[in-house]
């Protein structure tokens, strides 16, 4: 839906067959409240903007906490893991853990980073 404020092509010829039915003598009255019709469109957008930009940031700020966590849980997770393939002489097992675990840190870090 076009909000009530956006200014479209039916706004400008309206505008112009206003001057053309009052003269040019309220010229500078149409343009004062078309030039204030924009002004609010652009500060509209412009906060709208902010707002969206804020949102990435806070994002993006809290996600260094998720990663610590992640962090902490996948070496408490990895632990007891490489201890039990240790002892049985599964080194082949004991890297794919790994491998996996640093996956989905990694994974977990570059979605977080994304804009």
């Amino acid at each position: 839906m076009v909000p009530e404020e956006d200014l479209g092509h039916g706004d400008i010829e309206a505008a112009l067959a206003t001057r053309r039915e009052l003269g040019a003598r309220y010229d500078a009255e149409l343009v004062d409240g078309f030039a204030e019709r924009i002004e609010r469109a652009v500060e509209r957008r412009v906060a709208d903007q902010l707002e969206v930009q804020q949102r990435r940031t806070a994002a993006i700020a809290g996600a260094g906490g998720r990663q610590l966590a992640l962090g902490i849980i996948s070496l408490v997770a990895f632990i007891p893991i490489s201890i039990a393939l240790g002892v049985n002489d599964q080194f082949l097992a004991l890297l794919v853990t790994l491998v996996g675990i640093v996956g989905v840190n990694a994974a977990h870090a570059w979605q977080s980073k994304r804009p």
